[in-house]
């Protein structure tokens, strides 16, 4: 059961041969799966978002000139003019 191809054939069998009430559960239980983790990366990038414009943020109060703080955070010009404000 080593074979990732086999193991899966094996674990749809099992699913198909479920009655109605058993697939119901299963198939709602990887939605409620798929949607967290799709929850998590949504709050990831958020939080990365967030931290690189802290930085930003950070280098323009040490007087670091605009394209400078943009190579570093990946940020455009405009982004970074847009927090000075």
């Amino acid at each position: 059961m080593n074979e990732p191809g086999l193991e899966k054939a094996m674990d749809t069998l099992q699913f198909l041969s479920q009655d109605s009430e058993a697939r119901r559960l299963y198939e709602a239980r990887q939605k409620y799966l798929h949607d967290e983790a799709s929850m998590l990366e949504g709050a990831r990038k958020a939080g990365i978002k967030s931290g690189i414009t802290e930085v930003a943020k950070n280098m323009l109060d040490l007087n670091l000139d605009i394209s400078t703080i943009a190579k570093a955070t990946g940020l455009t010009e405009q982004e970074i003019i847009q927090l000075k404000r």
